[in-house]
């Protein structure tokens, strides 16, 4: 079996997908992707993800 994705953001990075994520003028995949970067880079496995985003 492969190994989990695991990603690590910098500070300005997850600050960067932060403001994404509320960006009114982003496209909603866009936002919602931003999003599963943060989750990712907080701990979270991607099927857990994929779960909440129904994808």
């Amino acid at each position: 079996m492969p190994a989990p994705l695991r990603i690590v953001l910098t500070e300005s990075e997850d600050r960067t997908l932060s403001e994404l994520r509320v960006a009114k003028t982003v496209a909603q995949r866009t936002r919602d992707r931003a999003q599963m970067l943060r989750l990712n880079a907080q701990g979270w496995v991607v099927p857990a993800i994929a779960e909440i985003f129904e994808c």
